[in-house]
């Protein structure tokens, strides 16, 4: 309980570190039902906007052996290979815009010296990002939110890395909605990073959707972006098209979610 209670605290915390914790507070509870579904909707209350913990938490309620799911589910996003899939599929020499600091995609432009980075400074995590490339002898620049129009319709590719993905569209960090459009009316592709763990199937989709917090759009922690604006998603299983992507979902439809509300 103690544990529950410090994960459901937690602000914002690494994807994987947040899988981590919660796979050890749930699976103490595998075989008391109740107690299982109470913890999972204080656990998606405290972080409503975590594909993975979405994912993590219907494959728990679904299981046979909640233990052995939730630890399995762990190993899963741990050995995540889409950062070296994205590494292998980016195009030589390509000057490439992110938003923020996304993991998944530092992990795969720390493996390729052959790109330029403009960063874009989004929730101030930008200038970081941009230090921690420049340490792995990255070419990365710091870019302000101003600037991000310039960037997206300069560059070669525009990257960006998903919360979470349904058919209703993806959660990312805010500007995304911003660089895809931008991307779109250029003519520069979009592509888009959904590790393991971050496309759910369409109910629970829906269910996340309605547990954000009721806030104005464009003071969201995270933005709804459409797919429509997506050309290339890239998943554990490759570069693909958005309707590969959406078939390739990573957990069950837990009908406990589809119940879950603010």
């Amino acid at each position: 309980m103690e544990r529950l209670r410090y994960v459901a605290r937690a602000g914002a915390v690494d994807p994987v570190v947040l899988v981590q914790e919660a796979a050890q507070a749930l699976a103490d509870f595998h075989h008391e039902p109740g107690n299982l579904i109470l913890s999972v909707r204080r656990l998606l209350h405290r972080h409503p906007s975590s594909g993975p913990l979405w994912a993590l938490c219907a494959t728990v309620l679904t299981a046979g052996d909640g233990r052995r799911a939730a630890y399995d589910f762990v190993q899963r996003v741990e050995d995540d290979p889409t950062s070296t899939v994205l590494a292998a599929n980016l195009p030589d020499d390509a000057r490439i815009t992110v938003l923020g600091w996304p993991d998944l995609i530092g992990d795969g432009l720390r493996r390729r010296g052959d790109v330029e980075v403009l960063v874009i400074d989004a929730r101030g995590e930008g200038s970081p990002f941009a230090r921690r490339l420049q340490q792995a002898d990255v070419d990365a620049d710091d870019v302000e939110e101003s600037g991000l129009g310039a960037a997206c319709a300069y560059s070669d590719v525009i990257l960006l890395e998903a919360t979470a993905v349904g058919a209703g569209g993806f959660f990312a960090v805010p500007g995304s909605l911003a660089a895809a459009s931008v991307g779109r009316a250029t003519g520069v592709p979009v592509w888009l990073v959904a590790g393991d763990g971050r496309v759910l199937p369409d109910g629970v989709f829906q269910s996340m959707r309605q547990h954000q917090p009721e806030v104005d759009p464009w003071g969201a922690a995270d933005e709804l972006v459409s797919l429509d604006l997506v050309d290339v998603v890239v998943r554990p299983s490759g570069a693909g098209d958005v309707a590969s992507a959406l078939a390739s979902r990573d957990c069950p439809a837990a009908p406990e979610l589809l119940e879950i509300r603010q």
